[in-house]
Order: structure tokens, then C-alpha cells, then sequence
């Protein structure tokens, strides 16, 4: 009865995984490519610091959907594992998956602290608001980044496992284990993102109200209401998308359980949490669309006044270049 139960729970495991990671590839990489559209079509957001992060914060998704999502999906779904196949592949979709993942939660956290420099009352903090400025921290940021992870493409490789003559991408470095499981995983990926957005968030959501009592410029305070508000909603989404997940790893990895049942049902609420913490990259476009009616109207601004006024353009040029025969 146990090991029916247990295969019914694998099954199940694999389906979750296999049509909810397609739901969410797919409405993510929507998502992402119209976040994108309307943060540089727009001049509004073109010159704001924290429109800036939230598209570098698009962009990175979409690679860590395309990346590890879409592989996730590939293996679990199709039995198909690239990362066997090609050692540069099982380096790589690691590296690209720390790298995305450290960039997108420090966006989220920059586009925090932005908003409360941006509805703070002190000059000397609204300065730091500042496009050029953003563009330096971005690309410090990046390269840090970039060189944090970089054991990544050294220390993981493929081994053979001598029972099954299985072939998997794996590191043996223990130290680097260690390393990336607390440093990596723990405080980089969860406690500090968790501590910078819940303090820089509290303050910005303190300073929106107070707000409408200051002399600032209509435009500029209507910009800063939706964008804090975007960005808050979105922190409150980052928080119950990505602990769960977090907590049911570190159940499975360290709880030292024997039941067989007890590790499968875990296994299974592990897969509708990781496909709520993929929902993370995928969510944002549709978190800006439900908490702001302005964003809203940006929407549909750039994608039937710009967009398909340039495309009917180009349609009409094209027609009248055409000879008539």
C-alpha cells in the first residue's frame, strides 16, 4: 500500500513540476518581455533610478526562466538532462542560476531603498535617486556577481555513479558545499534580501503617506506612489513565494527523516513550492498590472498608441513601396 502511495506521489510530483513549470515559463517570459517594452518606451521611466532596476530585475528573470526553469521542466517532464549531456551545459545552467538569482533579488532590494531615498523629505537622500547613479551600482553589482559565483564554472563536473552507470552534474568540493548552502543559499538568498526589503520597505511605505503634505511636483509624486507601491507589493509577494520554499529544503536536507511516505509527501509540497518560488521571476509584470490602475494605463498607452501606431506605419509604407501589378 506504502510504495503504491508512494509512486502515486512521484507521479504527482512530476505532473506539478512538468504543467506548472510551463504555466509559469511561459506567463513569465510574457510578462518579463512586456515589463521591458513599457520601462523603455515610456521617458517617465526611462529617467527614474527605480524603473531602471525593475527592468534589469525583468531582464534577469527572464534568463533564470530560460536557464533553470526551463531545464527543471525538461528533466523532470521529459526525462530530457541536458546537463548530463554536455559538462559546459552542467557548469553553466549553475552559474547562470546563482548569477540570475543574486542580481534579481539585489534589483528588488535596490529598487526598495530607491523608493525610500525617493519619498524621503532629506535632499541629500532624494540625490541618490538618480539614473547615472543607478547605472554604476547595476554594474558594480553585476560584477560582483559575476565573480562571486564564478567557482561555479571550475568545481562542478559530471560523475558516474558506479551502481547505476548514471552520469549526473554534481560538486565535490565540500567546502564550497558548505559555502553555498549558508552563504549563497541562506544570506545571500534569503536573510539579507528578507532584512533590506522589510526595513527599506516599512520606511518607504512610512514616507508615501506622509507624502501628500509635502511640496513636491504632482508628476513626481504620482511617480513615487506607483512606484513604491509596485515595488512594496512585490516585496510582500517575495516574501511568501520564496520562504517556503527555503523551509522545506532545509526539511528535507537536514531533518534527517526515514519515514519513506513522510519524505515523499515532503518531496511533493517541495515541488508546488519551487514552482511558487519560479512564480517569483515569472510574477512581477502581473503584480504591477493588479496594483497599479496608472501602470495599467501605461499598458495599454504603449502597446495601442506606440507600438501598433509604429507597426500600422510600417504596414501602410511597405504597401505604398509595393509596385501594383
Amino acid at each position: 500500500m506504502s510504495s503504491s502511495f508512494i509512486s502515486y506521489l512521484l507521479q504527482t510530483n512530476q505532473q506539478i513540476i512538468t504543467y506548472g513549470g510551463i504555466l509559469i515559463f511561459i506567463s513569465g517570459l510574457i510578462g518579463g518581455i512586456l515589463n521591458i517594452i513599457i520601462f523603455l518606451s515610456l521617458k517617465t521611466f526611462r529617467e527614474s533610478s527605480c524603473a531602471f532596476y525593475l527592468t534589469i530585475l525583468s531582464i534577469v528573470n527572464i534568463g533564470q526562466l530560460i536557464t533553470n526553469l526551463l531545464t527543471r521542466i525538461m528533466i523532470t517532464g521529459f526525462n530530457i538532462d541536458w546537463t548530463r549531456n554536455s559538462l559546459f551545459y552542467c557548469k553553466f545552467r549553475t552559474y547562470a542560476f546563482q548569477v540570475t538569482t543574486m542580481i534579481s533579488f539585489t534589483c528588488i532590494c535596490l529598487a526598495t531603498i530607491d523608493q525610500y531615498f525617493a519619498t524621503c523629505s532629506r535632499i541629500r537622500w532624494q540625490r541618490w535617486c538618480h539614473i547615472k547613479i543607478a547605472y554604476r551600482i547595476i554594474i558594480f553589482a553585476i560584477f560582483i556577481a559575476i565573480i562571486e559565483q564564478s567557482p561555479c564554472l571550475f568545481l562542478y563536473e559530471h560523475i558516474k555513479i558506479s551502481t547505476t552507470n548514471i552520469i549526473i552534474c554534481t560538486i565535490t568540493n565540500e567546502f564550497f558545499i558548505q559555502f553555498n548552502t549558508y552563504f549563497n543559499y541562506l544570506i545571500i538568498g534569503n536573510i539579507l534580501p528578507y532584512l533590506i526589503t522589510f526595513s527599506f520597505g516599512l520606511m518607504a511605505y512610512r514616507n508615501i503617506k506622509e507624502i501628500n503634505y509635502r511640496t513636491v511636483p504632482l508628476v513626481r509624486r504620482e511617480l513615487d506612489k506607483q512606484l513604491t507601491t509596485m515595488v512594496l507589493i512585490q516585496v510582500i509577494y517575495t516574501f511568501f513565494s520564496i520562504l517556503p520554499s527555503m523551509i522545506i529544503y532545509l526539511i528535507l536536507a537536514y531533518g534527517n527523516i526515514q519515514d519513506l511516505v513522510l519524505i515523499a509527501q515532503l518531496r511533493l509540497i517541495y515541488a508546488i513550492m519551487t514552482c511558487l518560488y519560479y512564480s517569483y521571476f515569472a510574477s512581477p509584470f502581473y503584480i504591477y498590472v493588479c496594483a497599479s490602475e496608472r501602470f495599467r494605463r501605461q499598458l495599454i498607452h504603449v502597446i495601442s498608441k506606440i507600438h501598433l501606431k509604429r507597426f500600422q506605419a510600417r504596414i501602410a509604407t511597405v504597401n505604398q513601396v509595393i509596385p501594383h501589378i
